[in-house]
C-alpha cells in the first residue's frame, strides 16, 4: 500500500536573513520516512530541531531546498493545490480573526473549503462538544476565549473539511491540564474511530507514547531514530542493561540533551 506521507532526502537550510549577518542554519538534513494511512506518527525533538519546519513543508507553506515530500503520492511542491484539500494543520499558536466569534471564524474556513454552512456548523458543534467546548461560547469573540478554548476551535476548524491528513504541530503546548487532556482524548478517539492519518509533533513524552503508533526522534535536523515507542525503549534498555526505560530516557540517550519544554516556536522555525 502506498504511504500517505513520504519524505525522500529532504533538506532545508535558512541562510541567516537578507543581510546574511547570521550563519546559515541547517534545519533539515536528509529526512527520509513514510507514514502509513490511518497511522498516528509522532515527531519529537528539542527546540530548534526542525519539527515545525517539516510540518510547514508538508503543509505546502515552505519549499525544501532538496528532496521530495509527498502526500497521497503527490509532490507538495509541484502539486500544492491538489495536496491542500487533503490536509489540515493545527499549530502551537493558531491564528484567528480575534474580533470575530468562534462560529464566524469557522464559517470563514468553511467557505474557503466549499463546505455548506449548515453542514459546517453541524460538524463544528459535534467536534467542539466532544472537546468539552461550552456551546454557549460559540458566538463569543475569539479574544474573549481562553487559550484552551481557542485551541479547541482550531481543532474543529482543521476537521471542518474532513481532511485525509491532520498535521498537529504541538497542539497541546501551553494548555491548562484539563484542556490538554480533552484534546489528547479526542485525538485518541479520532485515531481509534476513523481512518484519519495524524502527523503529530510534541514536547510531551507521555503524549507521544500514548497517542503515536510510531515515533521519530529528530535532532539538529536529522532523524536519529524511528520505531514504535516500545521498540525505541527496548533498544535503549538493551544498551543500558535494564528494563526500566522511559521515552524520555530514549531521547536523552540519543540526543545527549536535557529535555526543555518551551511554548515558543523552534529557533529554526522563527527563520521561516
Amino acid at each position: 500500500m502506498q504511504p500517505i506521507i513520504s519524505c525522500r532526502e529532504v533538506h532545508k537550510t535558512f541562510n541567516g536573513g537578507i543581510l546574511k549577518r547570521k550563519k546559515p542554519v541547517r534545519a533539515l538534513v536528509d529526512i527520509n520516512f513514510d507514514v502509513r494511512s490511518g497511522e498516528c506518527f509522532g515527531l519529537i525533538g528539542p527546540n530548534g530541531s526542525g519539527k515545525s519546519t517539516l510540518i510547514r513543508i508538508l503543509s505546502t507553506l515552505l519549499f525544501p531546498d532538496k528532496g521530495q515530500a509527498y502526500v497521497r503520492g503527490m509532490d507538495v511542491v509541484k502539486k500544492p493545490y491538489r495536496v491542500r484539500p487533503l490536509i489540515s494543520r493545527v499549530s502551537v499558536d493558531a491564528a484567528f480573526f480575534k474580533k470575530l466569534s468562534a462560529w464566524e471564524n469557522l464559517r470563514y474556513s468553511a467557505r474557503l473549503y466549499g463546505v455548506p454552512l449548515k453542514l459546517a456548523k453541524e460538524r463544528a458543534l459535534d467536534v467542539l462538544a466532544e472537546l468539552g467546548f461550552p456551546t454557549k461560547r460559540f458566538n463569543d469573540s475569539m479574544e474573549d476565549l481562553s487559550r484552551g478554548m481557542q485551541q479547541k476551535v482550531a481543532v474543529a476548524r482543521a476537521l471542518i473539511n474532513r481532511p485525509q491528513v491532520l498535521l498537529l504541530d504541538e497542539p497541546t503546548t501551553g494548555l491548562d491540564p484539563r484542556s490538554k487532556r480533552e484534546v489528547e482524548a479526542y485525538i485518541q478517539r479520532l485515531k481509534s474511530q476513523t481512518e484519519l492519518t495524524i502527523f503529530l509533533t510534541t514536547h510531551d513524552m507521555y503524549e507521544a507514547e500514548e497517542l503515536c503508533d510510531r515515533v521519530a526522534i529528530i535532532d539538529k535536523g536529522r532523524i536519529v531514530a524511528l520505531d514504535t515507542p516500545k521498540g525505541l525503549k527496548r533498544m535503549v534498555a538493551r544498551k543500558r542493561g535494564t528494563n526500566r526505560v522511559s521515552l524520555e530516557d530514549v531521547f536523552l540517550e540519543l540526543t545527549h540533551k536535557e529535555w526543555v519544554e518551551d511554548v515558543e516556536e523552534d529557533e529554526t522555525d522563527k527563520k521561516d
